[in-house]
């Protein structure tokens, strides 16, 4: 039977309530949805997701191999008419809205390993990291984090769970933000990561580019190097789904593990790349004496127990860094929306935590063991016989072509779904006309990618700059908010005073005030659930108050390295190549 769409009575005293309206027939943010409601349906979509048969891991499907049999995807009927026209959602039945919503959750938890894994891992900085701390900060930095970013992962998964279902799915990020502070917290997530994502995409542009520089011995001109990257880069982000990228990012993570192991090798065997060290070791940060030659020698390898002395700003801009290592939470959303079983996505965040933080231990430890104060970022760089520095070079460029088209991909979606499709009303990205605008929206997100790396062709500092300014907050500042807002909203609702959503009548009785709500639900749940409350407004501040101190350690570290005369933008010089005149 047809439903009227039906505006939702406001009653000032005791909250909202409203005639039941049927998911398929609420526009996209529809501000009163109420959590009470997004809590109900994803409560139920847990519980159907436990009944699941598990995805086959990609590995057994490689050799052919299934161990049991798994049912068919569901299917839809739905066309592309039926989500853009408000009256046609309204005759999709419950069942087809849902399926539609099924039809996209495929993948494994095996497949957001590998994807976690692309996503993080970047091991070729870690050497330069513990240049700048010295072994037992560099140490004690690469502990902390790593555990506190899986932290962060782990709460924004609680929040997922807690917030999606098939009748409302979270699509991205911003969702979070939405359902947890309202539309200021949506549009504020999105605003961060897209521009994260763009900031990424010119940082691997450039980073690339200089890969390509050094392998053609800077007789290629500089400004085509990060092109030709940008213009590779287009044509791997065209692919849509996360699932063919678990494919392919299985390769990438073993491609960086050879890289790390030939590097470590080469530099047993072989001086550091002397030549470069002034661009972007760690001794060239913390200290450019230890670094500058004297009477046609350089400087023995320097080791530090602790920060090394006067190198304050050298060890803000090494922790930014590592900051960048750990980066990648603002993806994890995307991830878990095409899981089949999202709540499987804890052991796969969990493994790959753990297995990035022993391969930047041991790797950062030995390559700052066998080059000292030239530990350079990206390491490979800082391998002097060229045949193995080309080795690292081309290897690297097809991983990075990978994470690169990973970060294009989510943020061309982030830009679709939360630009095209909510404000000027685009068709969905999965019909036939979405599909199209999402691919010709790829080309201009990586010419935008190339801009920013042409025009800041210092790779060290532009790093810090992003960890410092959108990382760190992406990955932890707004984790233990989003959690903080969740907890907040779940402790206040009363059931003892029959509060909660009523799935037959759609009513949300309230019986407090918006305000009076949030107040009592931080200091509602119990003793411990006050603490983590307590516990997570001190992480958030302690996040803000280090993103404000790497902004600084960046901004004047930028300002230094700008006075090399061969670093400008939109140059045939490459900035690795310092004999140029």
């Amino acid at each position: 039977m047809d439903q009227k769409l039906e505006a939702p009575v406001i009653d000032t005293s005791h909250g909202v309530s409203s005639t039941l309206i049927k998911p398929q027939a609420r526009e996209p943010y529809d501000p009163t949805i109420t959590f009470e409601e997004y809590n109900y349906y994803a409560k139920r979509t847990r519980e159907e997701e436990l009944s699941l048969e598990p995805p086959v891991l990609n590995i057994r499907q490689w050799f052919g191999k299934k161990d049991r049999e798994v049912p068919p995807e569901p299917s839809t009927t739905l066309e592309e008419q039926d989500f853009i026209n408000r009256d046609r959602r309204v005759e999709i039945s419950d069942e087809e809205w849902t399926n539609a919503s099924r039809a996209l959750r495929t993948a494994s938890w095996g497949a957001c390993f590998y994807l976690i894994t692309t996503d993080v891992l970047g091991p070729y900085g870690t050497g330069f990291t513990m240049g700048t701390l010295g072994w037992g900060p560099g140490v004690a930095f690469y502990t902390v984090f790593g555990f506190m970013a899986g932290y962060s992962g782990y709460l924004l998964w609680r929040v997922y769970l807690g917030l999606d279902s098939y009748e409302y799915p979270v699509r991205n990020y911003g969702d979070l933000g939405f359902r947890t502070l309202g539309r200021w917290g949506r549009h504020v997530t999105n605003a961060l990561q897209a521009i994260a994502l763009l900031l990424l995409v010119g940082q691997v542009t450039l980073q690339y580019g200089q890969n390509i520089s050094q392998v053609s011995k800077f007789r290629l001109c500089y400004i085509v190097c990060p092109a030709l990257f940008a213009i590779v880069g287009f044509f791997v982000s065209q692919i849509r789904t996360l699932r063919a990228y678990g494919w392919i990012a299985n390769c990438a993570v073993w491609l960086n593990v050879f890289v790390m192991i030939m590097t470590m090798g080469v530099m047993a065997n072989s001086p550091p790349n002397y030549a470069i060290s002034k661009l972007g070791s760690a001794g060239g940060s913390v200290d450019p004496n230890t670094i500058t030659p004297m009477g046609g020698h350089y400087p023995a390898i320097i080791h530090y127990g602790n920060i090394p002395p006067s190198g304050l700003v050298g060890a803000i801009n090494g922790m930014m860094s590592g900051v960048l290592a750990y980066a990648g939470l603002q993806l994890y959303i995307e991830f878990m929306a095409e899981m089949k079983r999202p709540r499987d996505f804890l052991k796969a965040m969990w493994g790959a935590q753990f297995f990035i933080y022993v391969l930047y231990l041991t790797y950062g430890c030995v390559v700052y063991y066998l080059q000292g104060q030239y530990s350079y970022n990206p390491s490979y760089q800082g391998v002097s016989i060229y045949g193995w520095q080309t080795a690292g070079n081309m290897t690297t460029l097809l991983t990075a072509l990978i994470a690169g088209g990973l970060y294009g991909n989510i943020g061309v979606k982030v830009f679709y779904n939360n630009i095209l499709l909510d404000l000027f009303h685009a068709p969905p990205m999965e019909t036939r006309r979405g599909k199209i605008i999402y691919a010709s929206l790829v080309p201009i997100f990586w010419a935008i990618g190339f801009v920013i790396a042409a025009a800041i062709p210092d790779y060290f500092g532009f790093v810090s700059v992003i960890s410092a300014s959108m990382l760190l907050n992406l990955t932890y500042t707004i984790p233990p908010i989003f959690a903080l807002g969740y907890d907040i909203q779940k402790n206040a609702i009363r059931e003892d005073q029959g509060e909660g959503f009523n799935p037959i009548t759609g009513e949300v009785p309230r019986v407090k005030k918006a305000y009076q709500r949030w107040i009592h639900g931080f200091f509602s749940g119990g003793t411990f659930q006050v603490a983590v409350n307590v516990w997570h407004v001190v992480y958030a501040l302690a996040s803000l108050s280090l993103c404000g101190l790497g902004m600084y350690g960046a901004i004047v570290a930028m300002i230094a390295t700008f006075e090399i005369p061969q670093l400008t933008s939109f140059s045939c010089v490459s900035p690795l190549n310092l004999n140029a005149s």
